[in-house]
């Protein structure tokens, strides 16, 4: 797994590219921490490049989404798959989380 942060315009962009499964899971929280440090304005989790999402990985986006909420900040979740998109379907995510495509 692959995750690419980018700043701009005091928007942060999270890119994941690949497989966010359960052991990609703790590199990945790690990476994010300082995004959750700095969870006071808008981030942007670009999944066009990600091919799948574990449990672990929708605690990651959970967890990033608690941090924000509490900073005022928000969470943009952008180019799901189908695949990842009926998985949060079947979760609740999409409720969470505004979805963009």
């Amino acid at each position: 797994m692959e995750v690419n942060i980018n700043k701009k315009d005091g928007i942060t962009i999270v890119e994941l590219v690949g497989r966010l499964d359960t052991p990609a899971s703790l590199e990945v929280s790690k990476t994010l921490e300082g995004v959750q440090d700095d969870a006071g304005g808008t981030i942007v989790l670009d999944c066009s490049k990600m091919d799948y999402i574990s449990s672990s990985g929708l605690r990651i986006f959970l967890t990033l989404r608690k941090a924000a909420a509490a900073k005022g900040g928000k969470v943009i979740v952008k180019g799901i798959s189908n695949d990842i998109r009926n998985v949060f379907m079947m979760t609740g995510f999409l409720n969470l989380f505004q979805i963009e495509d």
